[in-house]
């Protein structure tokens, strides 16, 4: 039977990670930003350059990011050839009459347009955000069917191009473009990534099949916490990836975004590394941290990017290689370090057991007649 102290852990465990699994990094971008993707697109140029105007591909290709310093307001242009958005010194403005409003605000791009959406009518401009900068989904530079192009599906392994586009944009009364590409990139292997987690996470739970009292076991206890900390510091990595994938600018911008949507990754990171860090001071209840730690970082962060594994352009602005292992590192000592963590309380609980009693023997049945 499990003990008090395993039970709380398991039960402390499972009601956090519930609480904060909702809670991902995607919460902190778009309200659909994926969390990989098999379409690579990219910003080719922006014709006529304009000093002070920029574009750039966000979330794993899922949104545009326009910034503009220039000094004069430029204005995206819908579907129609309405305006649309309109990004200046004033501020980041959209045209409540467009169309592309509406079908812009998420990534299916299947919103139920209101009778006011008109690209014909005079744009009706409401303010959304102060800053020079706007970012948003555009079909343009997206794949949104849910089957391949042709091509593909006629050769899914080989690199290669879908389409060129353009995004209209208008500088006064200068029409600009925003050129770009968008190729299919065959998405990897996941299995030899799925095998090396399985692997990972039995090598670390089976630390935890040392005895707590022994060196071996003080060894172990010492070598789950510095790996734990080395999946903290993966988490970390890939929550600040996501960050900087979304388009944030500077130490500054990362932090923002971290506080914001990404705070629970953030703690998880960080909360793992100090569990780590605990278990080689082998302080009192490490065990339980141990645990705790590693089921937080196991699913609120490996879980939530595991797509990475299947998807040929993860979130995040390091080759597809490096977020695939940063992912299986999560995945394997999280999850390593949750078991580990339970088999050592299990085995401590078992140890502080009261030993049975020793039946007395039979009294002897004495005296011959």
């Amino acid at each position: 039977m499990i003990r008090a102290p395993l039970r709380r852990a398991a039960l402390a465990a499972a009601a956090l990670t519930a609480v904060l699994a909702p809670a991902t990094p995607a919460a902190a971008h778009g309200a659909d930003a994926p969390n990989g993707a098999d379409y690579r697109a990219q910003v080719t140029a922006v014709a006529p350059a304009r000093p002070g105007l920029t574009v750039r591909v966000v979330e794993a290709g899922a949104r545009l990011e326009l910034v503009n310093r220039t000094g004069r307001p430029v204005e995206v242009m819908g579907y129609s050839g309405e305006p649309y958005l309109r990004i200046g010194p004033g501020g980041v403005y959209e045209n409540t009459r467009s169309p592309a409003t509406y079908l812009n605000r998420t990534l299916a791009g299947d919103a139920t347009l209101p009778d006011r959406a008109d690209p014909a009518a005079t744009p009706d401009w409401r303010r959304i955000d102060d800053g020079p900068a706007a970012r948003w989904h555009d079909r343009r530079s997206l794949w949104r069917e849910a089957n391949p192009p042709l091509s593909v599906r006629a050769d899914p392994t080989r690199e290669q191009r879908v389409r060129d586009w353009v995004v209209p944009l208008r500088d006064g009364a200068e029409p600009v473009e925003i050129r770009g590409t968008l190729d299919w990139v065959p998405p990897p292997d996941a299995y030899p990534w799925s095998v090396a987690a399985t692997l990972g996470f039995l090598a670390v739970a089976a630390a935890g099949l040392l005895a707590a009292g022994t060196t071996a076991g003080a060894r172990a206890l010492a070598a789950v916490g510095g790996l734990l900390a080395a999946g903290g510091v993966a988490a970390l990595a890939l929550t600040v990836g996501r960050e900087l994938d979304a388009g944030a600018a500077g130490p500054g911008g990362v932090l923002a975004g971290l506080l914001t949507g990404g705070v629970w990754a953030l703690l998880t990171g960080l909360g793992a590394v100090a569990a780590g860090a605990y278990a080689l001071a082998r302080r009192p209840a490490a065990d339980f941290a141990l645990a705790l730690a590693g089921a937080c970082l196991a699913l609120v962060v490996g879980v939530t990017n595991a797509a990475a594994l299947a998807r040929s352009v993860p979130p995040a602005p390091w080759p597809g290689e490096v977020a695939r292992l940063l992912v299986t590192l999560v995945l394997a000592t999280g999850a390593g370090a949750t078991a580990a963590g339970l088999l050592r309380l299990r085995s401590t609980a078992r140890a502080a057991r009261p030993a049975a009693p020793v039946p007395a023997p039979p009294a002897a049945v004495g005296g011959a007649g």
